[in-house]
C-alpha cells in the first residue's frame, strides 16, 4: 500500500543546510571576536597597532596556506570527519585565546585557528554538492553563507555585552566552548544522503535526478578509503583550468570587501569619519544586515531563474555579475561627508557583495567530481589571500594617505574580478577529465 508519506519527499536536506548555517555562524564569530576584544587586549598587554596587526594577520596567513592541503584532506577523509576535526580544533584554539598571556600566545593561537578553519568552506560546498539538486543549490548556499553575516550583525552586540559584564577573556571562552559542543553534535548527526535513514525514497530520487553528487561522501563510511590517493599533473591542470581561475579571482574580490568590513570598517567610521564609538557600534551592524539580505535574495533569485527555465549557467552568473557591479558603489563614500549617505553607500556595496556570493555554486558545477574538495580549497585560498592582503594594504594606505584611496583599491579589485568573470569563465559546464574524447558527462553539457 502506497501512503502519502512514502510518495512525498522528506525534507532532510534542509536540516543539513541548517547545520551548515549554524556552523558558519560559529566560524565567523570566532574570526571576528578578536576585533571586539582588541582594544582591551592592547591595553592589558601594552600592545601597539602594528603588533595587533600581526596578530590579526596570523589567522589569514595560515588560513590561506592550508586551503589546498585542507581541500585534499577533505577529498580523502570525507565531510563528516573533516568538519568534526575542523570545528573542534578551531574552537579549542579559540577557547585558549581567553587564557593568552601576551603577544606570542595570541599570535600562535590565531594561527592555529586559521589552520583548522581552512577546510570549512570547501566542506560546506562538498556537502551541498551531495545533498542538493542543481535547481536548489544556490538557495542552499545562500542560506549557509548568510550565517557569516547573521553572526556578525546580531551576535556582536551580545559579545560586547559579555565583555562589558565579565571581561574580554570570556568572549573567547564562551565562543570556544559553544564550538566544541557543536562539533560533537555534527559528528553524531551528519550523514551522507545514502547513509541517512531519515531520507525517504522520494527525496533521494529528487536529489539524485536533480544532479546532486550523492556518491561524493560515500567514503565517509570507510575513513580514508580513497581511490585517488595521489594527485596527477593532469589533476593540477584541471584545478587551475581558466574557468576555475576566473571563479577564484571573483572570490578574491568578494573576500577583499568582506575583510575590509571585518577589520577596518569600525576604524574607518571612528577615525576616518570621526564618529564616537557608541554610534559606530550601531552603524557597524547596518552593512552586515544589508549583506545578509543580499546573500539570501541573490541565492533565491538564482534558483528562481533555474525553475523558470533558464540554464544553470545564466542563473548562477547573473546574480554574481549584478552583485559585483553593485559592490563597486563603495567608492562613492569618498564623495560625501554626510555620514548617513556614507553608511548607506557602504551598506549597498556590502549588499552587492552578498548578492554575488554564489561563486561557490560555480565550483560545484564546473570542477571535476573527484576534485571538488581540491578545487574548493583553491577557491577558498584565493579568498584567504583577500583576507591576508586587505588588513596590510589598507593599513599602509590609510596611515600615509587616509582611507579614501583604500576604498578606490577595493573597487579596483572588484573591477578586475568583473573582467575575469566575463572573459575567463564562459559557459558553465563541468570540466572534462577525459584525455581522449574531451566529452563531458550528459548532465554537465546541460548546465549552460
Amino acid at each position: 500500500m502506497i501512503t502519502e508519506s512514502s510518495v512525498r519527499p522528506t525534507k532532510r536536506r534542509y536540516f543539513v543546510v541548517f547545520m551548515l548555517f549554524v556552523t558558519v555562524i560559529i566560524n565567523y564569530i570566532d574570526r571576528a571576536n578578536l576585533a571586539i576584544a582588541s582594544p582591551h587586549i592592547e591595553k592589558e598587554f601594552g600592545l601597539n597597532s602594528i603588533e595587533m596587526g600581526y596578530i590579526f594577520s596570523a589567522f589569514g596567513w595560515t588560513y590561506a596556506l592550508f586551503q589546498i592541503p585542507g581541500g585534499r584532506f577533505l577529498d580523502i577523509m570525507g565531510s563528516k570527519v573533516t568538519y568534526f576535526i575542523a570545528i573542534c580544533g578551531w574552537s579549542i584554539a579559540t577557547l585558549l585565546q581567553g587564557f593568552a598571556n601576551g603577544f606570542g600566545a595570541l599570535l600562535g593561537l590565531r594561527a592555529i585557528t586559521g589552520i583548522f578553519e581552512a577546510p570549512s568552506f570547501p566542506t560546506n560546498n562538498r556537502v551541498i554538492s551531495g545533498w542538493f539538486p542543481e535547481q536548489e543549490r544556490a538557495g542552499a548556499i545562500a542560506i549557509y553563507t548568510s550565517g557569516q553575516y547573521v553572526g556578525l550583525a546580531f551576535f556582536t552586540p551580545l559579545l560586547i555585552w559579555i565583555q562589558h559584564v565579565l571581561s574580554w577573556h570570556w568572549v573567547f571562552i564562551i565562543t570556544g566552548a559553544v564550538g566544541i559542543l557543536w562539533s560533537f553534535f555534527w559528528l553524531f548527526k551528519y550523514k551522507s544522503v545514502k547513509q541517512d535513514k531519515k531520507v525517504n525514497q522520494a527525496e533521494h530520487q529528487h536529489i539524485v535526478l536533480g544532479g546532486a553528487i550523492v556518491d561524493v561522501d560515500a567514503r565517509d563510511a570507510k575513513i580514508g578509503d580513497s581511490p585517488r590517493a595521489k594527485l596527477t599533473k593532469q589533476d593540477w591542470k584541471h584545478v587551475f583550468h581558466p574557468k576555475l581561475v576566473g571563479v577564484y579571482i571573483v572570490q578574491f574580490a568578494l573576500a577583499t570587501t568582506v575583510w575590509f568590513f571585518l577589520t577596518w570598517f569600525p576604524t574607518y567610521l571612528s577615525k576616518g569619519r570621526d564618529i564616537d564609538l557608541a554610534t559606530t557600534g550601531l552603524m557597524t551592524s547596518i552593512p552586515f544586515i544589508a549583506a545578509f539580505l543580499g546573500v539570501i535574495s541573490g541565492g533565491f533569485l538564482a534558483d528562481k531563474m533555474v525553475k523558470s527555465g533558464l540554464s544553470i549557467g545564466i542563473a548562477r552568473k547573473t546574480p554574481i555579475l549584478i552583485g559585483l557591479i553593485i559592490s563597486m558603489s563603495i567608492v562613492g563614500a569618498n564623495y560625501t561627508d554626510n555620514i548617513n549617505i556614507i553608511v548607506a553607500l557602504l551598506a549597498l556595496a556590502f549588499f552587492g557583495n552578498g548578492f554575488a556570493s554564489q561563486a561557490w555554486s560555480l565550483v560545484s558545477s564546473i570542477a571535476p567530481v573527484h576534485l571538488i574538495g581540491m578545487s574548493g580549497g583553491c577557491f577558498n585560498f584565493f579568498g584567504a589571500l583577500g583576507g591576508v592582503s586587505v588588513p596590510i594594504v589598507v593599513g599602509y594606505i590609510s596611515q600615509y594617505y587616509g582611507f579614501a584611496p583604500s576604498l578606490v583599491y577595493i573597487a579596483a579589485i572588484v573591477l578586475l574580478s568583473i573582467i575575469s568573470f566575463v572573459f575567463l569563465i564562459g559557459k558553465v559546464e563541468r570540466i572534462s577529465t577525459d584525455p581522449y574524447t574531451g566529452n563531458l558527462p550528459p548532465k554537465a553539457k546541460d548546465l549552460g
